[in-house]
């Protein structure tokens, strides 16, 4: 099910009102057709699983009940994470503000492959 522009940026604010009552810090949210990406700072007592969880649960069942697609909606399963240093954080930042120019260019499978070997991962997928 691809995530439209116009259900893509309601999804994105939901998602974003969602953090803030959870006191999930969203640095930085933005979304393709097929997928988001999130800077997210951690606090000391939130693991990156739960944090996951929690938003991807929540508006895969926000975007079902507004009944806002066709069909019903849930994420993958999987997700994939990394952690960045403060000297990154502003590139990362850049990135995701305009992640839907890469992806012009590349699919986001090959964004995964790409980013599992720079980052000497195995591809499981």
């Amino acid at each position: 099910m691809l995530l439209v522009s116009d259900i893509r940026e309601k999804l994105l604010s939901h998602i974003k009102s969602n953090a803030k009552q959870k006191e999930i810090i969203l640095t930085s949210l933005n979304g393709c057709q097929d997928h988001i990406h999130a800077l997210i700072l951690l606090k000391a007592d939130q693991t990156i699983s739960k944090v996951v969880q929690l938003l991807k649960g929540e508006s895969s069942h926000w975007l079902n009940s507004e009944k806002l697609l066709p069909d019903y909606f849930e994420w993958q399963n999987d997700y994939y994470a990394v952690s960045v240093n403060e000297y990154g954080v502003e590139q990362v930042k850049r990135y995701i503000s305009n992640q839907e120019e890469p992806h012009r260019i590349k699919s986001f499978s090959e964004e995964c492959t790409e980013l599992f070997r720079e980052n000497s991962l195995k591809d499981e997928g």
